[in-house]
């Protein structure tokens, strides 16, 4: 095998809370920390361990978006990726959208294995790695706990709703891993300074021959209700009677 592809998504922090904008137009990042998807960054992880066994040569760490993504891609330099690819797009995504830039990628740089985070916290959506297998046309293994590499052979274990499942796959092939995954390395100064002299090529979406914008429109945002208080009861007796009150019981 020869190269990985990884996808790293920009996302507020999972430690940020999230507010809704004033006018309901979208999420608040103004001067709100932005990170890698932590999916994402569990993905970069598997493949960098791969590349370091042997089992491939390069990995190459790619994000859609505006000109701010470059700092989680230097992230994901600073990790051990030996490349990155930023395609800018001015606006929101879709997940057939980016599938589709992903397709181009690959058959542009002849990719062997893409890696994906199972799904982005910002939107939930985990359909992205489904859609890229379909228009590929290859095997996909998705909510990857463990990931072994033999050959041209993937053997994925899987997180299903009834316990463990394990399949294999012919490479190339799109695998989208969970967080069971692995516990990512954490970056250190030097690895920084040193992912400053990595390439990261700059690609309007244009060039790649992708339709732009999203299938799908978000009109508005809202945040959930907020919850209510908890009743305090003081034995048994009380808490059966307060599930009574309620018609729970």
């Amino acid at each position: 095998m020869d190269k990985i592809l990884v996808g790293l998504k920009r996302v507020v922090d999972y430690n940020v809370r999230v507010r809704v904008k004033n006018d309901g137009t979208g999420v608040e990042t103004d001067g709100v920390k932005m990170s890698i998807n932590p999916f994402d960054e569990i993905a970069l992880e598997e493949a960098l361990r791969i590349k370091e066994r042997g089992e491939a040569s390069e990995v190459i760490v790619i994000s859609i978006g505006p000109s701010e993504a470059q700092q989680q891609l230097r992230t994901g330099l600073a990790m051990g990726a030996d490349r990155a690819i930023l395609v800018e797009v001015d606006g929101d995504t879709d997940p057939l959208g980016v599938a589709r830039v992903f397709k181009a990628i690959i058959d542009r740089d002849g990719i062997d294995l893409t890696i994906l985070g199972k799904q982005a916290i910002d939107d939930d959506n985990s359909q992205t790695g489904q859609m890229l297998a379909a228009i590929w046309g290859r095997p996909q293994a998705t909510f990857a706990s463990q990931l072994d590499i033999s050959g041209d052979v993937a053997k994925v274990t899987r997180e299903v709703d009834a316990g463990l499942e394990i399949v294999e796959v012919d490479l190339p092939a799109v695998i989208s891993v969970d967080l069971r995954m692995n516990e990512p390395r954490y970056v250190k100064l030097p690895d920084i300074m040193k992912a400053k002299k990595k390439p990261m090529e700059q690609i309007a979406l244009a060039d790649l021959g992708v339709e732009p914008g999203p299938m799908i429109k978000e009109l508005a945002f809202e945040p959930p209700a907020e919850r209510g208080r908890g009743v305090m009861v003081d034995d048994v007796a009380g808490l059966v009677a307060a599930l009574k009150d309620k018609g729970l019981v």
